[in-house]
């Protein structure tokens, strides 16, 4: 009964306390509404202050941003009518020139109108003194031909003959002091230029061509390059390629051989074999061998050196190899390098006094013979060869056609490059000690000259002066004309340019006069 009532009792004191918890919890969230409420108008009266605040503001800067633009467009339509009254002004200074205009036009009609009129009265006079003109020179004629027992036609041909033949004496007269002045000055330009040319170069000849002398130690080295039963000079032979003479000459023998980089090779091994002292057919082979495998760098090297003494650095490397292989080919009494060189100087002289290229004048005068070095191994004339080479390594269209053209003798129409090259060529082919000429050839073409001189109607004697340099040829005073020696020249320096081929160039005097001889006794 006791467990019963303290059940009852405490389920009525929870029924309580749940009453009064409930009771409480209403009574703390009513006065949190309260306050939130409360909160919740101040929030809103300031808000409505914000509000007022940023609307009195916006009220304001609008304000202000009217005021400010209006100020602008007060500026602008200010400027706008300035430039407007400006325009007005243009336009109504330029209607007063056009009315100015307009009256000067109107003026000029009028006084164009009488100018008409009265062209148009003298164009009626002069008609009718043209017709007066004819009638009377009809009238003339006839009275000339009558007194003079010619026809119109025949005058006219009498007179034209007359006029032809004192026309081509003057443009004779006139062609002689054009062509006198021409080569004077011509003549001067030309030899300041050689000679500037030439003082500025200079260059070492050589004189083997087809031999090379090898110095030996002493005479007892031949036995031992020649060997057991000749077997080391046939070892020698048969790797290099050249032929070896030992004969009588003492402490010396001479390769021979007509490809120079052979017979380049051939010393360079014989030179080493004889420091060496070890010389047998093994060791033959093997030392031509070993200077085979470093001659392509010695020729690479040449090359390099000549263009590098030049000023040119940006050659293809197969161009050097080629340039390298120049050194061992003779020119005369230089090397096709060595000339190659000098005319690659003298084109860049050359060029530098004419106002061209000075750089790509050197180029084309480096290459110039480039076909040299490829034409033992390729069918067509060097300078064929090279200008395919200088070609196939993309050089310039210049200096191609320089290559192309260097020994052309018809420059009319070739370019600047390749006239300077070819003069270049021929100055350093045909300078003293460049060349060498068999007598007998240089007779005969002496006598080839005053044949050819002497072939010409009118020519009484001639001479080959200055080592045929010169010629002069003497005309019968009665035989031809001074209006024609001119023409004669002319053609006598025509045949010889195409019949004959002559280092420089030749002069050619017609000589024409009259000679009486009398005697007072």
């Amino acid at each position: 009964m006791n467990v019963v009532i303290l059940v009852i009792a405490s389920a009525i004191f929870l029924i309580l306390g749940f009453v009064l918890g409930i009771f409480f919890h209403r009574k703390s969230l009513s006065s949190a509404f309260d306050a939130a409420q409360v909160d919740s108008e101040k929030i809103l009266q300031e808000a409505n202050k914000e509000r007022d605040r940023i609307m009195r503001d916006a009220h304001q800067e609008a304000k202000a941003n009217n005021k400010e633009r209006r100020n602008q467009l007060d500026v602008e339509l200010k400027k706008r009518r300035q430039e407007f009254q400006k325009l007005e002004n243009k336009v109504k200074s330029r209607e007063q020139s056009v009315e100015k205009k307009l009256s000067l036009v109107e003026k000029k009609e009028s006084d164009l109108e009488r100018m008409t009129s009265h062209l148009n009265q003298q164009e009626s006079q002069y008609k009718q003194m043209i017709t007066e003109l004819k009638s009377s020179i009809e009238s003339n004629r006839k009275t000339l031909e009558n007194i003079a027992s010619m026809s119109q036609e025949e005058a006219k041909r009498e007179l034209i003959s007359s006029l032809e033949e004192d026309a081509k004496k003057d443009a004779a007269e006139q062609l002689r002091k054009i062509e006198e002045e021409t080569k004077t000055e011509a003549e001067r330009i030309g030899r300041s230029m050689v000679s500037l040319a030439v003082q500025r170069v200079s260059s070492e000849y050589v004189n083997d061509s087809t031999v090379t002398v090898v110095g030996l130690p002493n005479d007892e080295m031949k036995g031992r390059i020649i060997g057991r039963e000749g077997r080391n000079i046939r070892a020698i032979e048969q790797s290099t390629g050249v032929d070896l003479i030992i004969d009588d000459t003492p402490e010396a023998v001479i390769l021979s051989c007509f490809n120079p980089i052979r017979r380049e090779i051939a010393k360079i091994s014989l030179e080493r074999l004889i420091a060496d002292g070890r010389i047998h057919p093994a060791r033959i082979e093997e030392t031509v061998k070993k200077v085979e495998d470093e001659f392509d760098q010695v020729i690479a090297d040449n090359g390099e050196q000549a263009a590098f003494d030049i000023g040119i650095t940006d050659l293809h490397p197969e161009l050097i190899k080629h340039l390298g292989k120049l050194k061992y080919r003779t020119s005369g009494q230089q090397t096709v390098l060595q000339h190659s060189v000098e005319v690659a100087h003298i084109c860049g002289i050359m060029a530098s006094e004419m106002g061209f290229d000075v750089k790509k004048a050197k180029r084309a005068g480096l290459l110039h013979d480039i076909g040299k070095a490829v034409d033992q191994e390729v069918e067509g004339h060097h300078s064929d060869a090279g200008a395919e080479l200088c070609k196939k390594f993309k050089e310039s269209s210049g200096v191609v056609d320089a290559v192309l053209n260097h020994h052309t003798d018809d420059l009319g129409f070739a370019s600047p490059l390749t006239t300077i090259v070819h003069a270049a060529n021929v100055l350093s082919e045909r300078r003293p000690g460049a060349r060498r000429e068999v007598l007998e050839t240089y007779i005969k073409r002496l006598g080839s000259m005053e044949d050819i001189v002497n072939s010409f109607e009118g020519i009484s004697e001639s001479f080959v002066i200055q080592a045929g340099r010169e010629i002069r040829a003497l005309v019968s005073p009665t035989g031809v004309s001074d209006s024609k020696i001119v023409d004669l020249s002319n053609d006598i320096a025509f045949k010889l340019r195409n019949e004959l081929t002559f280092p420089g160039q030749v002069r050619v005097t017609v000589v024409r006069e009259s000679k009486e001889v009398d005697f007072a006794k």
